[in-house]
C-alpha cells in the first residue's frame, strides 16, 4: 500500500488493530494510577508510607525489568509471532489475573497488607512490562516512517486516552457514592474488585486483537524487512548501555525530560482524589466527571498537536503543550485559594474548565514524546546499524520508572508527614493545605525542568527523514515534502 508520505504505508487496519491493543492495559494502568493510593489509605487504613514504599519497589523493579524484556525481545527467535507479540499473548492473562489479586487485599495488620500489596505489584509489574515493552517496540517495527511514527502514536494515544477515562466511567456506574471509613471498607473494596474482574476482560480481549491483528504484519516485517539484529552482546552488559544512552543528548533530553513531566502526572492522579475528596468535597461522581473532561480534553487535542508538529516540529509542539499544562495547573490552584469563597457548583464549573485546559496540554505527552524517541532510535539505528529499539525503548522505561519509585515513595511519606487520617471524613484545614501543595507545587516544579530539558532537544524532522531514506523506511518523495 503506497500513499504520497512513502513507500509500503502502514494499512488502517494495523493503526486500528494496533492502537486499541493499549486500552485495556491503559484502563488497568490508570485505575491504578488514580485510585490505587486512595484506595490503600482511605479505604483500607495502610500507612501513606507503606503504601509508597510498596508502589515505589514496585516502579523500581518495573524500570529494572523494562530494559530486559526489551532485550529478550530484540533477540528473540523469531518464530511463528516473530520477535514481540509472544511476550505479549503471555502478558494479557497473567495482567488481568495478578490485577485482580491485588484489589482483593485483606483486611489484616499494616504488615499484612503491605507484604500483600507488594507481592501482587511486583507480580503485576512484571506482567506489565512483558506487555507494554514489546508493545511500544512493535510500533517501530512496523510503522514505516517519520510521518507513519506520528500517526501510529495518535491512534495509540486515542485509545490510550480512551482507557483513561473508563476507570473513571466504571467508577461513577458501579460507585457513584463513594463511602469512606473503617466500617465501609468492605462495600467499598467490593466495588473496586468489580472494576478490576472489568478490567482484566478488556486487557485480554484488546491485546488479542492487537496480537492477531498484526500478526499477519509482523510475518511479512520478519520475512521482507529488516532482519532481527545478529549483535551479540550479553544481558551482564546492558545496564553498562543504559549509562551509555546518557552520553548522548538527544537520547538524555527525551529520557529525562519524560520522565520528570511524569512526575508531575503522578503528583496529581495519586494525590488528586484526596484533593478533591477532603479540600473541594466533591462527590464520586464530580470526580469521575473531571477526570473524564481531563482525558476527554487529551483526545481532543490529539489532531492539534499533530497538525503542530508538523508545522513548528515535535518539539515545539510538545514545549507548546506542557506550558499549556501548566497554566492549567495554575488556574486550579487559584480554584483552590478560593474554595471557601465560592458556592460548591460555581467552583465546579470553574475547575472543570480548568481541568480541561490541563487535559488539552497533557494529551500531547502521550504521543509526541514516543514519536521523538522513534526519531531518535532511527538515527541510532542508520549509524551503528544495529536496531535495538526493544532496548532503547527499556532505557526510556527503567527511567521513568525510578523516577516514579521516587516520587510515589515521597509522596506517601508526604500525606503522613501532613498527619492525613484515613478514619476521619473531614480533614482539619491544615492537612486540606498540605494536599493542596503537594499537588500544586510537585506538579508545577516537575513541568518546569521538563521544559527546560525538553528545549535542548536537537534532532530535527530533515536529519530522521535522511536516515529513514537510506533505512529503506521512506521515500524519497517523503524526504522532498515532509509536510505530506
Amino acid at each position: 500500500m503506497k500513499n504520497r508520505s512513502g513507500r509500503n504505508a502502514l494499512p488502517f487496519q494495523n493503526k486500528l488493530c494496533y492502537g486499541i491493543g493499549g486500552l485495556g492495559y491503559n484502563s488497568l494502568s490508570q485505575t491504578m494510577g488514580s485510585f490505587l493510593m486512595f484506595f490503600c489509605t482511605s479505604i483500607m487504613g495502610l500507612s501513606g508510607t507503606l503504601v509508597g514504599l510498596a508502589i515505589g519497589i514496585a516502579s523500581l523493579w518495573d524500570g529494572v525489568s523494562d530494559p530486559l524484556v526489551g532485550h529478550l525481545s530484540d533477540k528473540a527467535k523469531v518464530g511463528f509471532f516473530g520477535k514481540r507479540l509472544k511476550f505479549m499473548l503471555l502478558a494479557v492473562f497473567c495482567i488481568a489475573f495478578c490485577n485482580l489479586a491485588l484489589w482483593s487485599m485483606p483486611q489484616t495488620s499494616q504488615f499484612g497488607m503491605f507484604v500483600w500489596l507488594l507481592l501482587f505489584l511486583l507480580l503485576l509489574e512484571t506482567a506489565n512490562t512483558f506487555w507494554s515493552t514489546p508493545f511500544s517496540a512493535l510500533a517501530l517495527d512496523i510503522a514505516p516512517d517519520y510521518n507513519e511514527q506520528s500517526k501510529i502514536q495518535s491512534y495509540k494515544t486515542f485509545f490510550n486516552v480512551i482507557g483513561m477515562i473508563l476507570p473513571s466511567l466504571l467508577m461513577f456506574w458501579i460507585m457513584p457514592s463513594l463511602t469512606l471509613g473503617t466500617d465501609a471498607a468492605e462495600a467499598s473494596q467490593g466495588g473496586f474488585i468489580k472494576i478490576a474482574l472489568l478490567n482484566g476482560a478488556l486487557v485480554i480481549v484488546f491485546g488479542l486483537i492487537a496480537i492477531f491483528g498484526n500478526l499477519k504484519r509482523v510475518r511479512r516485517f520478519v520475512e521482507y524487512g529488516n532482519p532481527p539484529s545478529k549483535e551479540k552482546h550479553a544481558i551482564k552488559n546492558l545496564m553498562l548501555g543504559y549509562f551509555d544512552v546518557f552520553k548522548k543528548s538527544s537520547f538524555a533530553c527525551l529520557i529525562l525530560g519524560y520522565s520528570i513531566a511524569q512526575i508531575a502526572s503522578s503528583f496529581l492522579t495519586s494525590v488528586g482524589m484526596h484533593l478533591f475528596t477532603y479540600c473541594y468535597h466533591f462527590s464520586t461522581a464530580k470526580i469521575s466527571l473531571l477526570l473524564i473532561v481531563l482525558f476527554g480534553g487529551a483526545i481532543i487535542s490529539q489532531p492539534v498537536w499533530v497538525g503542530l508538529a508538523k508545522r513548528i516540529d515535535k518539539k515545539g509542539a510538545l514545549i507548546s503543550a506542557l506550558s499549556l499544562l501548566l497554566l492549567g495547573i495554575g488556574l486550579t490552584l487559584i480554584s483552590f485559594l478560593f474554595r471557601q469563597y465560592v458556592p460548591v457548583d460555581t467552583l465546579f464549573i470553574f475547575v472543570i474548565v480548568c481541568i480541561f485546559i490541563c487535559g488539552f496540554g497533557l494529551g500531547a505527552m502521550y504521543s509526541l514524546p514516543i514519536s521523538m524517541y522513534a526519531d531518535v532510535v532511527t538515527l541510532e539505528q542508520y549509524k551503528s546499524g544495529v536496531n535495538r529499539s526493544g532496548a532503547y525503548l527499556g532505557y526510556y522505561s527503567f527511567t521513568y520508572n525510578l523516577s516514579n519509585s521516587i516520587s510515589m515513595l515521597f509522596i506517601g511519606i508526604l500525606l503522613d508527614a501532613i498527619k492525613f487520617d484515613s478514619s476521619q471524613p473531614v480533614q482539619a484545614l491544615s492537612v486540606q493545605t498540605g494536599l493542596g501543595t503537594i499537588v500544586f507545587c510537585g506538579c508545577s516544579i516537575a513541568l518546569a525542568i521538563a521544559i527546560a530539558i525538553f528545549s535542548r532537544y536537537k534532532v530535527k524532522r530533515a536529519d530522521v527523514l535522511k536516515a529513514q531514506l537510506k533505512l529503506g523506511k521512506t521515500s524519497k518523495g517523503a524526504q522532498e515534502n515532509p509536510e505530506s
